[in-house]
């Protein structure tokens, strides 16, 4: 078994978790997978911002769990989806912490997308 380091964020990784009103829509191959009010904006260190969805206001229906999966020391064990409707660039497009860190515990049970494997996330500021 390997063991894994467990870093806390900090002044030299900061990460921040906020919610935000703003109407979160991903959209692939002209459907809509994801379509949230409640998202949570996650910055961390000097990566671009990365919204995270809740699950209830994902289509599931539409990801496909794959195999693959990574770990980040910052946030723990990431798990992947596939989104078959996407073609090969949406291959791995969604990931998740199922059991995150006590530090970004807020995030479980949210998804985010890569911008490059879905055809878009539009945010509209809440107003």
């Amino acid at each position: 078994m390997t063991e894994k380091t467990i870093k806390v964020p900090g002044p030299d990784h900061p990460i921040t978790i906020e919610p935000d009103k703003a109407h979160v829509v991903v959209t692939v191959a002209g459907r809509v997978i994801a379509d949230t009010r409640h998202a949570l904006v996650l910055r961390e260190a000097s990566y671009p911002a990365v919204y995270y969805i809740p699950r209830n206001d994902v289509d599931m229906t539409l990801l496909e769990r794959t195999d693959h999966t990574t770990y980040c020391p910052y946030k723990g064990d990431c798990a992947y989806y596939s989104i078959p409707i996407g073609g090969e660039r949406a291959v791995n497009a969604v990931w998740t912490y199922e059991s995150p860190y006590a530090a970004v515990k807020e995030i479980a049970q949210h998804l985010a997308f890569y911008p490059s494997r879905v055809d878009s996330i539009d945010v509209q500021p809440a107003g």
